[in-house]
């Protein structure tokens, strides 16, 4: 019997995956950290004799090429991927045999050109699943843009195709095991729910229910903002990326956490935003861990800048590092752990005010009609946002801070809370006068009375 146990990357909405017969496996898709896959086969006594890509991904740096290194498997990429290292080349049709499995490989262009899914049997034939990577989702797909936007039409069509392919050739209980769509911006769509099959996938997936045209329009119509990080994952993918080092980082005391920030490197708080407000180191920056750390600190940072990392214990630390070697932030310059009173080394602690939506709309019935800049993505505008607000999405604020106001107070807001205190912290370091706006904007900002407007509008 197969055995398939998926390990997930929450912090990145993707999914890695080991397939079993209780002797050998097969590893698809393994993020950078594979220690997490190691944990799961070596005590089971499994033999990985084979590591497969589905693609060369764009939302994260691979784990595959060392993984197989390390344990002596087989890495099988497509054939036609323009790669810098030695693997085994696989195409269409071809089948990997190991212990009782059988691993068909199927060409389904549409996340990317070279884009393969594997779909595994026993060896009685009996279908166990299929890995779909970026291309059928659960009711979703694979976006098509990440290549290129002038290669998007192409691409969806293509990944119209590879989807009513699987659903054609494949029995309808096969278990539909993709790589992305938990939160991850690969997809077109959200995907919802944990499991799936074929024939599920061919009753709710708009793919497998719409005509070519349809899809394709739909699909590049509600195509969302991705990460700029993403620029940089496909190369290293390409290249072979190198092990990782998870050990701690250089401890920094507050001379040396000063000298960094003067110099121009980011000094990231792992805290809540709220203690943040209340209290950090000045011109340090607010990236916590209970939001969606390492996806605003890729999208947002200059590439290449040194990053040193203040949590509150060494496990905070030592989480941080894990998630930003995820997308080959290699390595932190510098550690201090503790509270921010210690990072301070004896100076002042800054601070900026926190406030609720009903804060926000006593202040405008009063008359002081604070400055608000609204921090979401342009998709989640359109649905609805509060009147008089500048439009300001966190990935675009460092590009356009001159449009920021710097001679009155500037109140900040997003759909939680996360994205405004990563912004306020950037706005202050910059000199701006910062309140944060922390809540949920849906269904708070309209219960609180403020006045909405959106396209279709939002009911409370």
């Amino acid at each position: 019997m197969i055995e398939i146990i998926p390990i997930d990357t929450e912090s990145l909405g993707d999914r890695s995956y080991i397939a079993h017969d209780g002797t050998v496996a097969v590893v698809v898709d393994p993020q950078r950290d594979i220690d997490r896959v190691l944990a799961l086969t070596e005590p089971r006594g499994l033999q990985i004799t084979h590591v497969c890509e589905t693609h060369i991904h764009n939302d994260y740096v691979t784990g595959g090429f060392q993984l197989a290194q390390r344990v002596g498997a087989q890495y099988c990429v497509n054939a036609d991927d323009p790669v810098s290292y030695e693997r085994v080349p696989v195409r269409d049709g071809d089948v990997i045999e190991t212990g009782d499995m059988r691993v068909r490989v199927i060409h389904t262009p549409g996340h990317t050109f070279t884009h393969l899914s594997f779909a595994i049997t026993d060896a009685a034939g009996a279908p166990a699943g299929v890995f779909t990577g970026g291309s059928l989702l659960f009711g979703s797909t694979g976006r098509p843009d990440l290549l290129g936007f002038e290669h998007a039409d192409t691409l969806a069509r293509h990944q119209w195709n590879s989807a009513h392919r699987l659903a054609s050739e494949l029995p309808e209980q096969t278990g539909v095991f993709p790589t992305h769509g938990f939160g991850s911006f690969c997809s077109a769509t959200q995907a919802e729910g944990l499991s799936s099959t074929i024939g599920a996938e061919k009753t709710a997936n708009p793919v497998l229910r719409q005509s070519e045209d349809d899809y394709v329009t739909e699909l590049l119509a509600g195509l969302v903002a991705y990460p700029a990080y993403y620029a940089h994952m496909g190369p290293a993918n390409a290249a072979g990326p190198g092990d990782i080092d998870l050990s701690a980082p250089q401890t920094a005391d507050p001379a040396e956490l000063r000298r960094r920030i003067d110099a121009g490197e980011w000094v990231v708080d792992l805290r809540s935003r709220t203690a943040f407000a209340a209290g950090h180191l000045p011109r340090s920056f607010s990236f916590g861990l209970d939001g969606s750390f390492v996806t605003y600190l890729g999208w947002i940072i200059p590439w290449g800048t040194p990053v040193t990392l203040l949590g509150e214990t060494e496990d905070d630390v030592a989480l941080a590092q894990r998630e930003m070697v995820r997308i080959g932030i290699d390595r932190p310059a510098a550690m201090a752990t503790g509270k921010p009173e210690d990072w301070a080394g004896g100076e002042p602690l800054a601070t900026f005010p926190v406030v609720s939506y009903d804060d926000v709309a006593s202040a405008r019935a009063d008359g002081l009609h604070p400055y608000l800049i609204d921090l979401r993505r342009d998709d989640e505008r359109r649905e609805g946002y509060i009147v008089d607000t500048q439009h300001l999405p966190l990935h675009q604020l460092l590009s356009r801070m001159d449009e920021v106001p710097d001679d009155r107070q500037v109140w900040l807001h997003c759909a939680a809370g996360f994205r405004a205190s990563v912004a306020a912290s950037i706005l202050a370091a910059n000199g701006r006068d910062v309140v944060l706006v922390d809540g949920d904007f849906y269904p708070k900002a309209i219960t609180a009375g403020l006045e909405m407007a959106a396209e279709e509008r939002v009911d409370a």
